[in-house]
């Protein structure tokens, strides 16, 4: 007997019947918060934007890479890591087998800074929260932070790049690796060998 008319039959027999109720979307949260970021005039960094930068990526996926802002293609496109930034990343993720499905990709601040500029203290204490909220809800099984600004507030600490890197680090009961931000190694090519070694670490901390 189809299920629905099973709950008909014992319905009008005056049977109660308990339905079970399927458990909270928890995802669904990343869609009003995405909103509330369109919408934030926390910093001045609002009044320069030209769209906010929210995620790209899948959020059910294992690997979440946190950024520090946006940059000039990211900004015009509302997309974070699509620049010249995002191609290395892309590449680097390739090598150890991860596409856009694989990862969720993010930063702290969701609006560029002037000119590409490092961001203040201020600022960043006032979208950081943004962040916190997709991390809660995203729940990845890792967090690869790239950058020391990402990694300096993932880990709330002032330590450098290289202090931070070869280790798994804890963020709220989340292994966290931090890494090279690919706008970095654009720069700096000598570094990649380093990058590709952290990637290893993510894969192997993955199960992959």
């Amino acid at each position: 007997m189809p299920h629905k008319l099973r709950q008909y039959y014992l319905t009008q027999m005056g049977i109660d019947v308990w339905l079970q109720r399927a458990a909270p979307d928890l995802k669904k949260g990343l869609e009003p918060l995405a909103r509330a970021v369109s919408a934030c005039v926390r910093c001045p960094l609002h009044a320069s934007r030209t769209k906010t930068v929210f995620s790209r990526g899948n959020p059910d996926a294992s690997l979440m890479i946190v950024g520090a802002a946006p940059g000039f293609e990211e900004d015009q496109q509302g997309v974070p890591f699509v620049g010249g930034s995002g191609r290395l990343l892309n590449k680097m993720l390739s090598s150890i087998g991860l596409t856009n499905d694989n990862v969720y990709i993010t930063n702290v601040l969701k609006c560029r800074p002037p000119a590409n500029s490092t961001p203040s203290e201020n600022m960043i204490s006032q979208c950081c929260d943004y962040l916190s909220q997709q991390i809660k809800i995203v729940a990845p099984k890792l967090i690869l932070g790239v950058g020391h600004i990402a990694g300096q507030f993932l880990l709330n600490t002032r330590l450098s790049i290289h202090d931070m890197r070869s280790k798994v680090h804890d963020v709220d009961g989340i292994p966290t690796i931090i890494s090279f931000d690919p706008a970095h190694l654009l720069q700096n090519p000598h570094d990649k060998k380093q990058a590709y070694s952290d990637l290893l670490f993510v894969k192997q901390c993955l199960g992959h």
